[in-house]
């Protein structure tokens, strides 16, 4: 199947936590380090690089920065190598615990301290030469077994998680990543957490949390009891091994989801390719025949359509759609207008996707009516995690308000009703505005809010005041901004 940017791995980006919880960050003023800060946000991302000799040294390299992170012989440390050096390789010695000892390769010391204080001349481990590892990208994604090239699925019907989809197609491929008691635990699309036996449960227990361990790019999974996730037996279910050390049945990679979407035409049918390769309302169901794969251009905001059966739709002779493209062209993206809880697609030819009177779709209406009009669901985020310019949505301790700057995030479900969705937090509540623009979780009746597609990866969302949820200075979620731009837009 043609990649075109369908399957990307995830930059791995992260923080280093400290025995105090502050993050390891790099200042750009003398390029000095320092562990001062409370939360993860740009200056303390990093990315952990292979040692070019291929040892098994690593790289620290800021991505606020470009720089990388060096200990002298001395002891002082800093970021301001533009080029990795030999005090820039480290060795990642992981501890029991699931935190990090980083030590010099060329001098033996070990790196810790706190606040301003920080070197790497210490020649035992103690507490403050310890630091945490924290993912720095969105937490929800699919998951590729290296050694199988398969994508892990939660199977409902064997109560398991399985590496055996050559695809991640669905709502069963989507995994979130949940950040607890400073290990990983592994959330199905049903809210479950993998136990390290195999099993699913449903509280984040001792033998659901894993350590996680980086090889020349790849993530592994460590349990409690030192032995690694891998792909077990001919229906690739996932568990622990007997292995100790990763090896590559114990590697995997972490891949962007891409939004899944089904559309619901004006005869109250599902767009469908069952039928052949014309794009067609004409199924009551919605399978994986229903369901299309959008991507949305970084440049132009246009979106595409990929098919299950392995083709992109695309505009054909008089105005016909058809799911027959191998590659992204000018005739396979399709321009979105939000009219509400409805959405009309203009094709590369300047006129609207409507509904003909067979089913079929054709780009051949100048004006936009009903059989213009589609519903369109977002399928493949039962439950959802956001994140705005200055961190992620979580709720407010000791109040019904949500922050927007939390590098801790929670996780909220979704559910939709004819071209709206409801929010449901923590304890059962639901999202509603209040007074002046507030946005509460702690409603008994749902309120519906619009999601816009708007750019790659992110999402505006509007409430019925017609105003749009931002971020902002007070760091308070807020329904009160008139353009789906900057602050009002949310990774998903």
């Amino acid at each position: 199947m043609p990649t075109n940017g369908l399957h990307q791995v995830l930059k791995i980006q992260f923080g280093l936590v400290n025995d105090i919880d502050r993050y390891l960050t790099a200042e750009s003023f003398g390029f000095k380090v320092n562990a001062s800060a409370p939360s993860l946000k740009r200056k303390q991302m990093w990315v952990l690089e292979p040692d070019p000799g291929r040892g098994t040294a690593v790289l620290f390299r800021s991505s606020h920065l470009g720089r990388y992170l060096s200990a002298e012989e001395g002891g002082r440390v800093a970021c301001e190598a533009e080029r990795p050096g030999p005090d820039c390789r480290f060795l990642v010695l992981p501890q029991p615990d699931g935190r990090w000892a980083l030590q010099s390769e060329p001098h033996g010391r070990f790196f810790g301290g706190t606040e301003d204080q920080l070197s790497c001349f210490a020649m035992t481990i103690s507490p403050a030469e310890l630091w945490t590892v924290h993912l720095a990208i969105h937490p929800q994604a699919h998951l590729l077994s290296v050694s199988r090239r398969r994508y892990v699925h939660l199977c409902p019907q064997e109560d398991e998680m399985a590496a055996d989809g050559d695809r991640p197609w669905g709502v069963e491929a989507l995994l979130t990543l949940i950040f607890q008691s400073r290990r990983y635990c592994l959330k199905s699309s049903d809210s479950r957490y993998l136990r390290s036996d195999g099993r699913l449960v449903w509280e984040p227990e001792a033998r659901a949390c894993y350590t996680l361990e980086f090889k020349a790019g790849k993530l592994a999974f460590k349990d409690c009891d030192g032995r690694y996730l891998a792909p077990m037996g001919p229906a690739g279910t996932l568990k622990a091994g007997r292995n100790t050390r990763p090896s590559k049945d114990e590697l995997f990679d972490l891949e962007e989801s891409h939004p899944q979407v089904v559309l619901v035409a004006a005869n109250h049918r599902y767009v469908s390719v069952r039928q052949g390769v014309n794009v067609s309302a004409n199924q009551d169901e919605e399978l994986d025949h229903e369901t299309f794969l959008m991507q949305i251009d970084q440049d132009t905001k246009k979106c595409t359509f990929y098919s299950s059966t392995g083709g992109y739709w695309t505009l054909v002779t008089h105005g016909g759609i058809q799911a027959t493209s191998a590659q992204v062209s000018a005739s396979t993206m399709f321009e979105m207008e939000w009219r509400g809880r409805r959405v009309a697609l203009k094709a590369s030819n300047g006129r609207y996707v409507c509904m003909k009177k067979n089913g079929q779709l054709a780009a051949t209406s100048d004006f936009v009516g009903e059989d213009e009009e589609f519903i369109l669901k977002l399928i493949n985020r039962p439950i959802l995690v956001l994140r705005g310019l200055d961190g992620f949505v979580c709720h407010r301790r000791g109040s019904n308000q949500l922050d927007t700057n939390r590098s801790v995030y929670d996780v909220f479900h979704l559910s939709f009703s004819d071209g709206a969705y409801q929010i449901r937090g923590r304890g059962g509540g639901f999202w509603y505005t209040g007074s002046h623009g507030s946005v509460c979780s702690d409603g008994e009746s749902a309120e519906d809010f619009l999601f816009e597609f708007r750019e790659r990866g992110r999402l505006a969302i509007r409430a019925r005041s017609g105003k749009y949820l931002r971020g902002g200075a007070s760091g308070l979620l807020r329904a009160d901004a008139d353009v789906p731009t900057g602050v009002a837009l949310w990774e998903y």
